[in-house]
């Protein structure tokens, strides 16, 4: 029993790990199941060569490697293919993609956390680090963020994979001249409480309440990104951006109910449709990039199921 209390205290920071690995927060749950299940049976026999937290890695990011020899690589649709510039393109649809989640902050952040703990933490949870890691193979996934993200040494990382500490830095290598290749140019994110931030989060969720083009217009970046889940078609540069949302998503005044969460560090709101008996119905979450000068990107996920993983309801009464 003792053991598995200390287990416990590591429930959350294995869940984030086996979401980067992932970038599904429905596989990275069932894998910290199934760590917690091979622990528990395993755990009579563990001997204290390593720390319980060592032992729990060891344990997840093997099911990790496992679950994705198994699977599709999780995606977004920046991940498919280049850009439309024309506002008024056909939206072509993604069936059979296996699209990437965003990961609720409430999931991975424990109420009492080290405010430098969580500033490392969000770090690595950017929705731009998670897609860019869904490119690497499954071995440099798991040392990248073993050693980049967790600060983890060489020799450490060697034992969890069970590799020798030269094959470790070959993969650390390759999988930083992978990342560098396919992940976008680095921003300065700002954090969900940062004032400004917080500013530009409020303006968009009004202006988007508002079916506000203009002043949505103002708040992008002039190199701002749109992408729309669960579809491969996704648009880059403001002058695109904006006349999509405004002829085919924002509706009229009052179409939309925002409310405001956070997912991958980054602010995120949670969206919702006025229907014809005047309610609003849950139609997904988008998780915005904030940056100092803008918001540089909005991600978009239509999936009416992840609102619960928010705590919130899938429907919104019409006052």
């Amino acid at each position: 029993m003792e053991f598995l209390d200390q287990a416990e205290a590591y429930r959350r920071e294995l869940l984030a790990h086996c979401y980067r690995m992932l970038g599904s927060v429905d596989d990275a749950e069932d894998v910290v199941q199934e760590t917690y299940l091979r622990a528990w049976r395993a755990s009579a026999g563990f001997e204290g060569r390593s720390s319980v937290r060592t032992w729990l890695y060891r344990i997840a990011t093997n099911a990790c490697l496992s679950a994705l020899r198994k699977r599709d690589r999780r995606v977004l649709p920046s991940g498919l293919g280049a850009a439309s510039g024309d506002p008024d393109a056909v939206l072509e649809p993604g069936e059979g993609v296996s699209w990437m989640q965003p990961l609720p902050d409430m999931l991975v952040r424990a109420e009492a956390a080290d405010p430098a703990g969580v500033a490392v933490a969000r770090e690595g949870l950017r929705l731009a680090l998670v897609a860019s890691l869904q490119h690497l193979s499954g071995k440099q996934r798991a040392v990248l963020v073993l050693r980049d993200v967790l600060g983890w040494p060489a020799a450490e990382v060697a034992a969890v994979l069970e590799l020798n500490v030269g094959a470790v830095k070959s993969l650390l290598q390759r999988a930083r001249a992978r990342l560098a290749a396919v992940a976008p140019k680095a921003e300065e994110v700002l954090a969900p409480e940062h004032p400004r931030a917080r500013a530009l989060f409020s303006a968009y969720m009004q202006a988007f309440e508002r079916a506000d083009a203009a002043a949505v217009e103002r708040l992008l970046l002039r190199d701002a990104s749109l992408e729309l889940t669960p579809g491969r078609t996704w648009f880059a540069g403001r002058s695109a951006c904006v006349p999509f949302l405004a002829r085919h998503v924002l509706g009229e005044p009052g179409s939309w109910r925002t409310v405001a969460t956070a997912a991958n560090g980054q602010p995120a709101l949670a969206a919702y449709l006025r229907g014809e008996d005047g309610s609003y119905h849950g139609y997904g979450v988008g998780v915005l990039t904030v940056t100092a000068a803008g918001i540089s990107r909005i991600t978009v996920f239509g999936d009416l199921m992840l609102l619960p993983r928010f705590g919130l309801p899938t429907v919104l009464p019409a006052t």
